[in-house]
């Protein structure tokens, strides 16, 4: 598997990460401490998806200028 190809499994664990967290805080179960250290670990997740997505779209760009 390519850099390309385990960019993008990671990004689909990411979010699969991202909804775990979620689920995890919507559920009430989670202390207040925890919940704040899930929202932190979310946080983190949402800026690293981010970063995988502007690199996307700058790919694409070029990809679409090449024609």
């Amino acid at each position: 598997m390519n850099k390309k190809n385990n960019k993008i499994s990671s990004f689909e664990e990411d979010l699969k990460k991202l909804q775990g967290i979620l689920d995890d805080i919507e559920s009430d179960k989670l202390s207040l401490e925890d919940s704040i250290q899930k929202y932190k670990e979310g946080m983190e997740l949402t800026k690293k998806c981010q970063d995988a997505l502007d690199e996307a779209k700058q790919v694409i760009k070029v990809l679409e200028d090449e024609k």
